[in-house]
């Protein structure tokens, strides 16, 4: 029977000067092995996109979350850690119903954010609107940048 000939498959002996290279090649076998399984829905990260703005008077956290409900949205702050949290519900296959290919996401999510020490947490808001959520924190007092007129 012919073999294939591997330059990193070798035997335990073998194995030492190129031991990393068989764990990496390995590894990579595994990622095609599991694509060519899933498509390429299996690389799409599990967290949605975010932004964070900054603006004179204010840090915007906005996270794109489609198919969420608000209800479902928890927004926490800790000190100067922002975590968001939420649930996307997998929609019942109907009976009589052919699935060709199924790409949207489900299930729970968590994303933390740390936020500069500037800002002020004790008024913070949160709107959810057309899928994106924006969590609105102002900025303390003393890091809003002042005016400082120059005289002659």
């Amino acid at each position: 029977m012919n073999t294939r000939w591997n330059p990193f498959h070798r035997t335990p002996a073998e194995l030492i000067p190129f031991g990393s290279a068989l764990a990496l090649t390995t590894e990579f076998d595994n990622l095609f092995r599991d694509l060519a399984k899933g498509g390429f829905s299996q690389l799409v990260s599990q967290n949605p996109a975010a932004d964070i703005v900054e603006t004179e008077s204010t840090i915007q956290v906005k996270v794109d979350l489609p198919g969420h409900s608000a209800k479902d949205i928890q927004v926490k702050l800790e000190g100067d850690t922002l975590t968001i949290q939420s649930e996307r519900k997998q929609e019942k296959e109907e009976k009589g119903e052919n699935y060709l290919r199924t790409e949207r996401s489900h299930g729970l999510f968590s994303r933390s954010f740390v936020l500069p020490s500037s800002v002020d947490g004790s008024k913070p808001e949160a709107r959810y609107v057309n899928g994106v959520l924006t969590v609105t924190l102002p900025k303390a007092e003393a890091a809003k940048a002042r005016v400082i007129e120059v005289k002659e």
